[in-house]
């Protein structure tokens, strides 16, 4: 009878032990919560426990109850952003875990490939520009925070990331955090005045499909998902493990938003791209209970490059980047970011362009615009629309959005415009001039006595030089003359 009661007490400590009181990794010291709205935040307890947590800023007490499983959510009311440091209790018994030097501010996730992985610190050979002056002017811990996810697979939905902590932006901290996110997220504190957070969960290498929950992949006759075929993949490219391991355990952390920065690994499948977008951006916003597509998703184009094998008649580059911008208008409230413009001549090899202050700032006036009032920033590139014969003598006009007040930056030493006639034989064209009373740019070339055909930044590597009175360049396009 001892030993069946000594028994019993072992098992009653070890199921206790395994209930112990605990948040996900997420919710740590240092963390970023969305202001003014009803921020969720959960764990595990022992099943059907009574769970109590209260706020240094007065949100009123909360008490909820653990399920079956032991696992709880609750959502907390949060304040008006402040710089004020605050404090979050949660309570069990008495059992009792303080999260400290907690801001109310403002969340972003982001994710994606090695682009936005990529660090202020760079990859080997591949610098970030300015990255010594970035980590001098760091612009403090209160300022910008990000919480990085450690880049892990699973052939399961784990319940929390594998590793994962809050840091804020100072010098000592600012090499590791990924340059796309903390540019977006500085240029957002520099206008706002508000501390803003970035939760960082991405994966170089990553495709669409490794974004994705299995059940979806399920309905793609092309996707091979047996552990044996998994396994024989390219360990950046597998299927729905990376969304497994590291988006699962943070889906509906309370956000403002996404922003993503991805697609080189889907060169070549850009006839299913459009459709598998939309699906995975569907299902995030399922998992954040946003069904009516109230949290934006603001995608980068991918740069130019020469490594994707295209040439002068077909550009798999090219084409992907044809179906972001399709995907951006197709996704509700989604937007996407050109960066025709941000690559040398010299990085012609390199996947991982330099310039990532423009990109992430880019990003910034998206959100800046759209979801933050202020309508008078700039954030939309040009895009060709149509193109028309305006003469008989071979002049072309492409109408373009975002162009009809100010124009184009030049006139001259034009990069990347070209045209072709029925011959099939590509022309560039160095000047062309946007017209004010037609709102088009005209566009003619001694060579073509009739166009049938223009392009513009058309290729793997095509960097171009035309943008707007704002600076921003001019999206990529190839049409067909009406």
């Amino acid at each position: 009878m001892k030993r069946f009661f000594l028994i019993a007490a072992l098992i009653l400590c070890a199921a206790s032990a395994n209930a112990k009181l605990s948040l996900r990794s997420v919710f740590s010291d240092g963390m970023v919560l969305q202001q003014k709205t009803e921020a969720a935040i959960w764990g595990e307890a022992d099943a059907n426990a009574e769970i109590s947590i209260s706020t240094s800023w007065g949100a009123r007490l909360k008490k909820i109850k653990a399920d079956e499983n032991g696992i709880w959510k609750a959502q907390i009311p949060t304040c008006e952003a402040s710089y004020a440091p605050q404090t979050i209790t949660v309570s069990c018994g008495k059992e009792e875990i303080k999260v400290n030097d907690v801001l109310i501010g403002e969340v972003w996730f982001a994710s994606g490939q090695s682009n936005m992985e990529m660090p202020i610190s760079g990859f080997f050979n591949c610098p970030v520009e300015n990255a010594g002056e970035v980590i001098a002017d760091a612009p403090g811990k209160d300022r910008v925070r990000m919480f990085t996810v450690k880049k892990t697979q699973s052939y399961e939905p784990l319940d929390d990331v594998v590793a994962g902590e809050w840091k804020g932006a100072e010098s000592a901290n600012i090499a590791g955090m990924s340059a796309t996110a903390f540019f977006f997220a500085r240029k957002m504190n520099e206008i706002l005045d508000l501390p803003v957070g970035i939760v960082l969960s991405a994966y170089g290498g990553a495709r669409v499909e490794s974004w994705t929950p299995k059940d979806i992949l399920e309905t793609y006759p092309d996707e091979k998902l047996s552990r044996e075929e998994i396994e024989n993949t390219q360990e950046w490219i597998r299927p729905y493990l990376a969304y497994n391991a590291m988006l699962n355990p943070l889906r509906g952390y309370t956000v403002k938003g996404f922003i993503w920065y991805q697609g080189c690994s889907n060169v070549g499948k850009h006839e299913q791209f459009v459709e598998r977008m939309s699906n995975m951006v569907a299902r995030w916003r399922k998992e954040w209970n946003d069904e009516n597509a109230s949290l934006p998703f603001y995608q980068v184009e991918i740069a130019p490059c020469e490594t994707y094998g295209g040439n002068e008649n077909v550009s798999p580059g090219a084409l992907l980047r044809q179906a972001q911008h399709e995907a951006a208008h197709k996704i509700p409230n989604s937007a996407i970011v050109v960066t025709n413009d941000l690559v040398s001549q010299y990085e012609y090899w390199n996947i991982h362009p330099c310039k990532k202050q423009p990109v992430g700032e880019r990003l910034a006036y998206l959100a800046l615009n759209r979801d933050y009032g202020y309508s008078g920033i700039p954030c939309y590139s040009p895009e060709a629309v149509s193109v028309k014969r305006t003469s008989d003598d071979g002049e072309i006009g492409v109408e373009l959005t975002e162009c009809q007040w100010n124009g184009l930056s030049r006139t001259k030493e034009i990069e990347s415009l070209e045209v072709r006639g029925e011959d099939g034989v590509w022309h560039e064209v160095k000047e062309a001039e946007y017209s004010w009373s037609k709102k088009l740019l005209l566009i003619k070339s001694a060579e073509v006595s009739r166009p049938v055909e223009v392009r513009y930044g058309w290729g793997d590597f095509r960097p171009g030089n035309l943008k707007a009175w704002t600076g921003l360049p001019v999206s990529p396009f190839d049409l067909m003359v009406d």
